[in-house]
């Protein structure tokens, strides 16, 4: 079948497999550095406690088979060296169906921990991810030319990432529709980065345009994905300047990074070696007939189901973020429906005084990513997830994001537990664990320009009210 592959996309297919790769790897490497304070045996939302109550088919992995903080371990850090071997050309230095064994076990490898990562893994990317990587294994490897069918399916996906959020934005909240969406988003996403508090103070009418150029780049560029070249290249090009705006003004994990990697499937790869003075490709011979059964069959699949996230995305109620079956395949995307106006930080202090009253003296955990001094620098963390400092901005819009897991958290500071510690960034009882341990909401804000020039403050906060009361470990 002359039509099944196209030679043309080998340097996109290259630059897109590598790149999935290495957002693997970032996300192998988080798991295993984060999972035994988050679901580990004494974890805040253990594992075994979960998957009592949860039948394989509601959360497939190795994981219902066996679960021990030491295996968890080693899959994961396995997960980190199979997808480094990857990055560093494995799958294109073995046989096409080796190279499917390879990425079949990066996608089933991860999927094993986000079915049991409950809270802590309820993020879009997650789902993206394995969506991404069940196509990256039929999409072939150095031995054969790139299959036309997996390409317009990495399209699918991309469209449905991008027009998704630009529905669920024209149908949310009315500052996307006035245009005014950004004089808050800065100030007010998950986890600023080090540029948020000067994207935050550009000109209001530029936060206008910004937000109109967003309309643009995710309700009409991902209908050119679909045209001909050169202009699918360019519209895999708008929308890679858009993501790269994006990951410099904020912390999303690898989000944008991600989709970043998906647009490569519409870029094309010839243009680019020519461009970058790179030899020119010598088409390869036809894939094997089972190679091209397995892709047509695959594509099969995720045109049926397709009419899941087709049909939400056509609702008036579009829901977003959300899979429809629990291997993660074919799912529905959109971020940033609503904008919050204020930004509301939970607090965590603690005080190693034996008894309380007035001039008790608290002091103040230290997060890595989320606000805190107001003085610190916002870091830039992205790709890699820090899901503690996520779910706490999650606390700070409502306490009942937090019922699941903040109890097991405070207990776990008050018990010194050194795994959850090294999630901090700071930890202000290094020789014992404080007596008491409570919470406040503080209302940050950006500091003005004048502000910042007379105190050098990026945040200025006032106490709003009180999240968690003093508690204390109970006798045992």
């Amino acid at each position: 079948m002359e039509w099944f592959t196209e030679s043309g996309y080998w340097l996109s297919r290259l630059v897109l497999q590598r790149a999935l790769a290495a957002v693997y790897l970032v996300a192998f490497l988080g798991a295993a550095l984060q999972f035994r304070p988050l679901i580990g045996e004494r974890g805040m939302l253990p594992v075994p406690r979960y998957l009592r109550g949860v039948p394989f088919l509601r959360a497939p992995g190795v994981f219902q088979l066996h679960y021990s903080d030491r295996f968890f371990a080693v899959w994961a850090w396995a997960g980190v060296l199979l997808s480094g071997a990857v990055v560093a050309g494995a799958a294109d230095a073995v046989p096409l169906w080796a190279s499917m064994v390879l990425w079949a076990a990066l996608w089933v490898m991860y999927l094993s921990i986000v079915n049991v990562g409950q809270t802590w893994y309820a993020f879009g990317w997650e789902s993206l991810l394995l969506e991404a990587g069940f196509l990256a294994v039929f999409l072939g490897n150095a031995r054969t030319d790139p299959p036309v069918l997996v390409l317009w399916l990495m399209r699918w996906l991309l469209f449905r990432v991008e027009f998704g959020a630009g529905l669920i934005k024209m149908r949310g909240d009315s500052c996307w529709r006035d245009l005014t969406c950004l004089y808050y988003h800065h100030e007010t996403q998950p986890m600023p980065g080090p540029l948020s508090w000067f994207f935050h103070r550009l000109p209001r009418p530029l936060h206008r345009v910004e937000v109109a150029a967003n309309h643009v780049a995710q309700l009409v560029v991902p209908v050119l994905l679909f045209t001909p070249q050169p202009v699918a290249s360019c519209a895999a090009g708008l929308i890679i300047c858009t993501q790269l705006w994006l990951v410099a003004s904020g912390n999303f994990a690898w989000l944008n990074w991600l989709t970043i990697v998906l647009a490569f499937a519409a870029v094309d790869g010839a243009a680019l070696a020519k461009l970058l003075s790179l030899p020119a490709h010598t088409p390869l011979p036809a894939p094997p007939l089972w190679y091209e059964v397995l892709v047509v069959a695959a594509t099969a699949l995720v045109v049926v189901m397709s009419w899941w996230p087709a049909r939400n995305m056509l609702s008036r109620h579009q829901r977003m973020n959300m899979s429809f079956n629990a291997f993660h395949l074919v799912n529905t995307y959109g971020a940033f429906g609503s904008i919050n106006r204020l930004r509301h930080e939970v607090v965590v202090e603690g005080t190693d005084a034996a008894g309380l009253g007035p001039g008790t003296v608290w002091k103040e955990y230290g997060f890595k990513g989320k606000p805190g001094d107001v003085r610190r620098t916002p870091r830039q963390f992205a790709p890699y997830h820090l899901r503690l400092d996520w779910l706490m901005w999650f606390a700070g819009i409502s306490p009942s994001y937090a019922q699941s897991w903040f109890g097991p958290f405070v207990e776990r500071l008050l018990e010194g537990d050194p795994a959850t510690l090294r999630l901090l960034r700071y930890n202000p009882f290094p020789d014992a664990p404080p007596t008491h341990v409570r919470a406040r909401v503080y209302r940050y804000r950006f500091t003005t320009r004048q502000e910042r020039r007379a105190t050098g403050a990026w945040w200025h906060r006032t106490l709003e009210h009180e999240f968690l009361p003093p508690v204390a470990l109970r006798p045992r």
